[in-house]
């Protein structure tokens, strides 16, 4: 994570939702407010589509990102399973959810639900220039929204977190992607023993990587994993399904939902043939779930 701007990842995300808007149907989510968040226009995010002869190192990550239609669909697929999820615990009296690295998200300014609050918690760089963004683009900061910024090197949740005004014996729902696998295996299980702390009804939803089964699947992780440590985005932690389960159990987490990232996005559309055969290579580690009690 850089001193200043949002991380690549949080880049790459947001003009992926923001391309998904234009290149795909049928649409898995609906985000008018990515683009213009960003600040870029309908044929400025078409030619992240189109190939480039030449782009620089930041600009090759941004067009992979957008251009890798399993990726981009994911992105969407997650964000929409997180706010699906989000509607049901409100329709079940839940009045606030917590976002772990909230990164460009935009739920917050398009929130459905009268009386829930939204907790935006991410990296001061990361807050400050979405700030920035936000006011140039006109988009109004709801006043159930809070901000709370987290250095994770230096800050330590609970107490930001309490300072904000969250509540930890009333139902939450904690949202939590595209971060786990930047962190330590300790790292993570210390925000999910934090989260396992909240008083019932609890809920949260989160991507991890899973561990590989193979030479070969090993060997393809690795070099992704090599990528992503040369642009200072390290990826420190995997798991396997029936381990992260255990440890959810074990913090007392009674309901455990798990999804393969291709299985995700088939349920979004209809059981579509979208991925014929073995998923494609960049979806096969990927998984998302969601854990209550």
């Amino acid at each position: 994570m850089e001193n200043e701007g949002p991380s690549r990842t949080a880049l790459v995300t947001a003009y992926a939702r923001a391309y998904h808007q234009i290149a795909d149907r049928p649409r898995i989510l609906t985000d008018p407010l990515a683009a213009r968040l960003l600040g870029v226009t309908v044929d400025e995010l078409a030619e992240f589509g189109r190939p480039a002869e030449d782009s620089g190192a930041d600009l090759g990550i941004l067009r992979l990102g957008v251009s890798d239609r399993p990726r981009r669909l994911f992105f969407a697929a997650r964000a929409r399973f997180a706010e699906d999820r989000v509607a049901e615990a409100v329709a079940a009296g839940a009045r606030q959810v917590v976002i772990l690295g909230a990164g460009l998200d935009t739920f917050a300014y398009r929130n459905p639900h009268p009386g829930l609050r939204v907790f935006e918690v991410d990296h001061p760089a990361t807050q400050e220039w979405k700030h920035q963004r936000l006011a140039a683009s006109g988009i109004d900061q709801p006043e159930r929204l809070t901000f709370v910024p987290v250095d994770f090197e230096t800050d330590t949740l609970a107490p930001r977190l309490a300072a904000a005004g969250f509540s930890r014996t009333d139902p939450a729902v904690f949202v939590w992607l595209g971060v786990v696998f930047y962190l330590t295996p300790d790292a993570a299980h210390t925000t999910l023993e934090y989260i396992a702390g909240q008083s019932d009804p609890v809920e949260v939803i989160f991507d991890y990587l899973r561990s590989p089964d193979t030479a070969e699947d090993r060997a393809r992780l690795q070099a992704r994993a090599h990528r992503a440590a040369a642009v200072g985005e390290p990826w420190f932690s995997y798991f396997t399904p029936e381990d992260i389960a255990a440890q959810l159990h074990t913090l007392g987490f009674t309901d455990v939902e798990d999804h393969s990232a291709a299985d995700l996005i088939a349920g979004y559309l209809d059981g579509s043939t979208e991925f014929d055969g073995e998923p494609p290579q960049s979806l096969r580690p990927v998984r998302i779930l969601r854990a209550s009690r």
